[in-house]
């Protein structure tokens, strides 16, 4: 098999190809366009094929992380949304819950009113009510009504329809028939239901997400469509394939159904391909940190395994979303994040960001404001002739001009600006993996961190020294690790049935029959995608709480027939999550059980294992020696730096820093201090030395 990964970051568009039967691979990079990303994609494909001689007809699988529908959400620029809801429930999105953001601020944004996603004058009512536990009608669906209200948003203009009936994850036919409805009055629009995106209680977060899904629903259809028809007109004949935020990868025409799974899509490639990277060094803990132009995405990697956001901590731009998501923290923290000072004399960095275009003021292109490159290329970092692989050069005069710019607004040298402009971008890293362990009671000091991105391993080291972390592995393939995370994806889809189900009164049958019409749900998906479901392995989930407790956790549940020992092991596994998570747990408590879940995945081709680094000498590796500005110990100081060629390093020999080493998508920054050498996998392990 023959497949290519491609992520489209906010400053470069990633490539990785592999040939999975005959161990090759080869990697590319080029500037995002941000006015179309599909223009920057095809242009890559094209590209990577071009550089390595292969014939685009021969590529079996295109594996796309797309931002798409993260920065319609982000922006708030999606389509005009109208929703059609239960009688007397209009103003759910707008209420929300009773708890706040920010409990005891008078001045906090409330994006869900103060940005909604879908306008009071384009939310209709109509009657219906089914009611709980089992969903039975009591009012039926005033079909008449929907035609009304369809007819009305049509009028007003609206592009998209959330249909969120109240009690519709107990029986979705009210939706499914008011779908209908509004196919057969307004078939241009985008319809969705949030029984199909998100059929689980909590009706708030249900209906955002719904909306949410129709917000972002005809832009993420356009640009996929648009997107499949150009690689075709390419002269490619690849499936695509698009990553989603659960760790999987999903089918055009799923993602062009439910555009809310690809929320998150880049980042979830990455703690998936920080993941392997550790792997390849038999890492098991791993701090997954990966920046690049606008931002750093951080997860966390257990044992080998990641875990998933709950219902509690899903955010995306202020709203709450309630769909599968690999549990990924993510900050205005990259190459591009703008250097200045507030209006109360606060010198800031981030989150705000310069983007591709014009990007920093180093890349030529008209920036004028400092970002992080430039500082870095102030610092000495940065070779401005051996950027991207010498693909670019960097403009030192502009990046010096702007820092000096700042430097005088600050009072202070050009060098002492840039470095705090580093330091203070690194202290922003540094507490949002904080964020993510130590105040989830996670020692950091258990684990390494996996830097990639273009500018993760630029400043890995110095993170890792904030937070005690005590390696840092950089990827064979920093820059277009993500990518990389792409091609070890398999085929992923989630069901999910809403169950309250107390121990000790538990109905097993139901339980039983709801994993079952989960399966043939699944299957049936997989079966439209032209899937073998002997290739298909299922794993059942549950979500459990105590009784009288707000929120769940996520629970494994045995294969097989659900019986009562099937269900006293689930309930022993809820204890022990419950006391790793919160240091405790009530061994005589009654357990509920909220929700019941099914993930299906199949087995898709995957990047093989690098061959062996073999590396030459450190003479041969070393490409010059030059000057770079460092701070240890509290002085700031000029170090004589020895630059690297990271493709003929030694393989497991120990080199002292400081250093810089040299590649096509990535450079890594070695401090004083620290010492680094190349393993046997193609990692890069960087560690801090004991002072003598």
């Amino acid at each position: 098999m023959r497949l290519i990964g491609v992520d489209v970051g906010g400053t470069f568009t990633d490539l990785v190809y592999a040939d999975t039967e005959a161990g090759q691979t080869g990697v590319h990079k080029i500037s995002t366009t941000p006015d179309d990303p599909s223009r920057g994609v095809v242009a890559g494909l094209t590209a990577l094929c071009d550089k390595y001689g292969i014939p685009r007809d021969t590529i079996d699988t295109v594996f796309h992380g797309t931002t798409i529908a993260t920065n319609a959400i982000l922006e708030h620029d999606g389509a005009v949304t109208g929703m059609i809801t239960t009688g007397g429930y209009r103003d759910v999105l707008h209420i929300g819950r009773h708890q706040r953001p920010q409990h005891y601020s008078i001045m906090q944004d409330i994006p869900w009113q103060d940005r909604p996603l879908v306008k009071r004058r384009h939310r209709k009512t109509v009657k219906e009510r089914l009611v709980p536990p089992r969903g039975e009608e009591l009012e039926p669906l005033d079909e008449q009504g929907v035609r009304d209200a369809v007819r009305e948003l049509k009028e007003a203009g609206v592009q998209a329809i959330a249909i969120c009936f109240l009690f519709s994850y107990l029986d979705p036919a009210h939706e499914a028939r008011a779908m209908e409805i509004v196919r057969e009055d307004y078939p241009e629009c985008f319809a969705t239901t949030s029984s199909s995106v998100s059929p689980q209680f909590r009706e708030f977060e249900r209906f955002t997400t719904t909306a949410m899904n129709a917000f972002v629903g005809p832009k993420v259809r356009n640009y996929v469509t648009k997107l499949e028809n150009d690689i075709e007109q390419s002269g490619f004949k690849a499936d695509l394939r698009i990553m989603a935020s659960n760790g999987g990868v999903a089918t055009p025409a799923m993602v062009a159904e439910r555009p809310v799974l690809t929320l998150l899509s880049g980042p979830a490639a990455g703690v998936i391909g920080g993941d392997w990277a550790g792997g390849l060094s038999g890492k098991r803990n791993l701090i997954t940190f990966d920046v690049g132009g606008t931002s750093a995405d951080i997860g966390i990697v257990t044992d080998g395994g990641f875990g998933e956001a709950t219902a509690r901590d899903t955010w995306i731009a202020g709203f709450p979303v309630l769909v599968p998501m690999i549990d990924v923290h993510t900050i205005g923290a990259g190459g591009g994040s703008i250097a200045f000072v507030d209006q109360a004399g606060a010198f800031k960095v981030g989150p705000r960001s310069a983007g591709a275009m014009p990007g920093p003021a180093a890349y030529g292109r008209g920036g004028n404001r400092a970002t992080v490159t430039d500082a870095n290329v102030v610092l000495g970092r940065l070779d401005s002739k051996n950027f991207l692989g010498g693909g670019m050069s960097l403009d030192e005069v502009a990046a010096r001009r702007v820092i000096g710019e700042l430097a005088r607004e600050l009072g202070m040298s050009d060098r002492e600006a840039a470095e705090g402009v580093v330091t203070v971008i690194n202290a922003n890293m540094a507490n949002a993996i904080r964020s993510r362990t130590v105040q989830k009671g996670i020692d950091p000091r258990d684990y390494a961190l996996v830097a990639f991105g273009g500018a993760g391993p630029l400043h890995g080291a110095e993170v890792a020294d904030m937070l005690g972390v005590p390696e840092v592995i950089v990827p064979p393939h920093p820059g277009i690790t993500s990518a990389v995370g792409l091609l070890i994806s398999d085929l992923r889809y989630d069901a999910i049935r809403t169950s309250f189900q107390v121990s000790g009164a538990a109905d097993i049958a139901r339980i039983n029959a709801d994993f079952a019409a989960m399966a043939n749900e699944l299957a049936a998906r997989f079966t439209t995608d032209g899937i073998d479901l002997s290739k298909v392995t299922f794993e059942r989930r549950g979500d459990l709480r105590y009784v009288g407790q707000g929120y769940e956790l996520r629970v494994p549940f045995p294969d097989g027939a659900i019986d009562e020992a099937a269900l006293a092991t689930a309930f022993e596994a809820f204890h022990e999550i419950h006391r790793r998570e919160y240091g405790h747990h009530f061994a005589e408590s009654a357990i509920e059980i909220v929700n019941l879940r099914l993930v299906g995945a199949a087995t898709a081709a995957k990047i093989a294992r690098p061959a062996a680094a073999s590396g030459q000498s450190v003479d041969a590796a070393r490409v010059r020696t030059g000057t770079c500005t460092f701070r240890v110990e509290s002085k700031l100081a000029d170090y004589p730096t020895d630059f690297y060629r990271r493709d003929l390093l030694p393989v497991g020999q120990k080199i002292s820093g400081p250093a810089i080493i040299l590649q096509m998508d990535s450079t890594t920054v070695v401090p004083p201090q620290h010492s680094f050498e190349a393993d046997s996998a193609g990692n890069l392990i960087i560690r801090k030395e004991a002072r003598q």
